[in-house]
C-alpha cells in the first residue's frame, strides 16, 4: 500500500510542477526581451526616447516590439527607434513598430539613420 501512495504522490508532483511551467508560459509577458535578432544600440543617456522606449518595450505585458535604425559609428552620430507595446499578436505590434520607426526617419528626414529593423519581439 505504501508504494502506492508513493507512485500517486510522485505523479501529483510531476502535475504540480508541468502546471506551474504552463501556467507560466501562459503568463505574462512582461520583463521578456522576446525574440532579440540583435542586441540594438542604445544610447547611455536614461532618459533619451530610444532608451526608454526599449526599457518599455521589456516591460510590456503584452505582444511588443521594438524597432531601430542601424547604427554604424563612423557615420551615424544618432539612431532613430519606434516601439509598439501591447498588440493584438506580435506580427501586429512589429508592423506597429516599424511603422514608427519609418515615422521618427521621415520626420528627421534623415537618410544617413540607416533603414529601421526589428531589434526584437514578443
Amino acid at each position: 500500500m505504501k508504494s502506492l501512495n508513493f507512485e500517486t504522490t510522485s505523479i501529483v508532483a510531476a502535475l504540480v510542477v508541468l502546471a506551474t511551467v504552463c501556467s507560466a508560459a501562459a503568463g505574462s509577458l512582461a520583463g521578456s526581451e522576446g525574440d532579440k535578432r540583435f542586441s540594438p544600440q542604445l544610447p547611455h543617456n536614461e532618459k533619451d526616447a530610444c532608451t526608454k522606449a526599449y526599457k518599455a518595450y521589456v516591460a510590456a505585458s503584452g505582444h511588443s516590439a521594438y524597432a531601430t535604425t542601424s547604427f554604424v559609428r563612423v557615420r551615424d552620430g544618432f539612431i532613430l527607434c519606434g516601439a509598439h507595446y501591447n498588440a493584438p499578436s506580435q506580427k501586429a505590434a512589429e508592423d506597429l513598430a516599424m511603422k514608427s520607426c519609418l515615422s521618427a526617419r521621415a520626420h528627421y528626414k534623415v537618410a544617413a539613420a540607416g533603414y529601421c529593423q526589428i531589434a526584437a519581439s514578443k
